[in-house]
């Protein structure tokens, strides 16, 4: 039987300090040209965390706005508000700067998050009425450390700084003096990827009452990866998060793909489950610090606020087939494969008819298409355009060319069977992810009966490739459950036997 989604999470963390001080584009900035117009004027530019959680796109990606109710939201977004934000959602949540940095230190194990007392004192407060956040978690956050303590470990042992509201509150210690892959910047970048996954992990747990205990393996695929000068990229992401989230009794790994990465790890998740290996898996992700402020500089340029404040997480859990929950199709996978090449139509092509093709499915029979849901408000600006619909376009122009729908009805294929984008720019989250949260719910109310998630992924920034890469799947409502030819269920079995006693129990009466 093929495996069930079960629920799903995502969450934001505002990171207002970490966009000037640990964002790439800010970071090179600093070094190539400290004297620029960009950096006297992009702190002008920084949100507050009231108008974050204001943010129509950023309603969205934590469940409270459907993307059904954004596409009625004219464009652009950031001069817009819900009126009636707030920072939790039927999905998720938005966390202010000062919780996640002491959320920083509940996921630190090593003793590298160094917090000033004054700061961890007040923020102690609030994170106590956090309703996820209990007596066990906020025992690992330690008193502080004096002001003078952190300045020295900043300025004299090359410690990375930790700003909040433009202070200097704190600090990630380098875990080794010689090992460049454990030195403070790249140990701040994995403790705030580590403490976002986490953040996601203990959501998906509350909002869908799951037990803990339940949960056999965990699959992480962020963006970053931890390892020392020996293994740059040993891992396990996946097992320290589940290890902080309390998940006793999973173990688990990480999967690298760049933005391909989420999709890759659903379809292994589901393989997994269908398989009969595991019974319940987790697919998370953290955030990525480089990613902050990425396209800061058209931002400013354009005289719009910096939209790339953010840190994003999600978690899905995957499980058995409950006959309730929409069914993921493993049957029905695409791939970009070695052989495909690298143009528009060609990576379209492999992965959206490629798993219809299987199933003798015409493009239309998907009711959506998730593709990289990247929001419009952070890309048009920058010069990239609307990523989803060009997406859309794409495939509703292979629909005309299979002669799944009439050339007049290209315009509108993006309206029937796309959606608006809303996920920020933390590179593998966009990526197909998004929609499942909301497509499951639009599954089990009867608004659709399938998506195909699509994610699609740039293997050449890693310098080992030029090739592109890309996986999708699709999810369906839920069939029941039906036993699969050859196979005997439990209770099948139990019936077995009983009906074999009770004959031999005959046979000897008769006797």
């Amino acid at each position: 039987m093929n495996s069930v989604i079960k629920g799903a999470s995502y969450i934001l963390a505002f990171t207002p300090d970490m966009v000037l001080q640990n964002g790439t584009t800010q970071t090179t900035e600093r070094t190539i040209n400290p004297e620029s117009e960009y950096l006297k004027q992009i702190e002008s530019h920084l949100r507050t965390f009231e108008q974050v959680v204001k943010y129509p796109p950023n309603q969205s990606y934590i469940g409270n706005v459907t993307p059904d109710e954004l596409v009625q939201i004219e464009q652009p977004w950031y001069d817009k508000e819900i009126s009636a934000a707030t920072r939790f959602g039927k999905y998720g949540e938005i966390m202010p700067q000062d919780e996640f940095i002491c959320l920083m230190q509940i996921c630190d194990v090593f003793d590298l998050v160094k917090l000033e007392k004054n700061f961890v004192e007040t923020t102690k407060i609030k994170l106590m009425n956090h309703p996820l956040i209990g007596a066990d978690l906020l025992d690992r956050l330690k008193e502080g450390d004096e002001a003078e303590i952190i300045n020295k470990l900043v300025y004299e042992e090359h410690s990375e700084p930790i700003y909040h509201d433009k202070s200097l509150v704190g600090c990630v210690k380098r875990a080794h003096d010689l090992d460049i892959n454990l030195n403070a910047h790249v140990m701040h970048e994995n403790l705030t990827s580590k403490a976002t996954n986490v953040l996601a992990i203990m959501n998906l747990i509350a909002k869908n009452n799951i037990n803990k205990e339940d949960i056999d393996y965990v699959i992480d695929c962020s963006e970053e990866a931890c390892g020392d000068m020996n293994q740059r990229g040993g891992g396990n992401f996946a097992k320290a998060c589940a290890e902080v989230a309390g998940l006793i009794n999973s173990t688990g790994s990480d999967v690298r793909g760049f933005c391909a990465a989420p999709t890759h790890a659903l379809i292994q998740a589901a393989s997994l489950v269908k398989a009969g290996t595991y019974k319940n898996v987790i697919v998370s992700a953290g955030g990525c610090t480089a990613k902050l402020g990425m396209n800061g500089k058209d931002h400013v340029k354009k005289g719009i606020p910096i939209l790339e404040d953010v840190l994003g997480g999600f978690a899905v859990l995957i499980s058995e087939n409950d006959g309730v929950n929409p069914e993921i199709r493993v049957d029905l996978v695409g791939k970009h494969m070695v052989g495909t090449g690298s143009s528009p139509q060609a990576v379209i092509t492999s992965l959206v008819t490629q798993a219809l093709d299987k199933a003798q499915m015409k493009i239309t029979d998907i009711d959506k298409y998730s593709v990289e849901m990247q929001n419009p408000d952070i890309t048009k600006p920058a010069g990239a355009g609307d990523v989803p619909l060009a997406n859309y376009k794409m495939i509703g122009a292979l629909a005309v060319k299979r002669g799944d729908i009439e050339k007049n009805d290209l315009a509108s294929f993006a309206e029937r069977h796309g959606m608006v984008g809303w996920a920020p720019t933390q590179g593998h989250i966009p990526s197909g992810v998004p929609f499942i949260g909301f497509g499951r719910q639009d599954i089990l109310d009867g608004k659709i009966k399938n998506a195909m998630v699509i994610g699609k992924g740039s293997l050449f920034l890693g310098r080992m490739t030029n090739l592109f890469d890309g996986v999708s799947f699709v999810i369906e409502a839920n069939q029941g459950k039906t036993e699969e030819q050859g196979y005997v269920s439990e209770e099948q079995i139990k019936g077995l036997i009983a009906k074999a006693l009770k004959n031999f129990a005959s046979n000897l009466l008769a006797e």
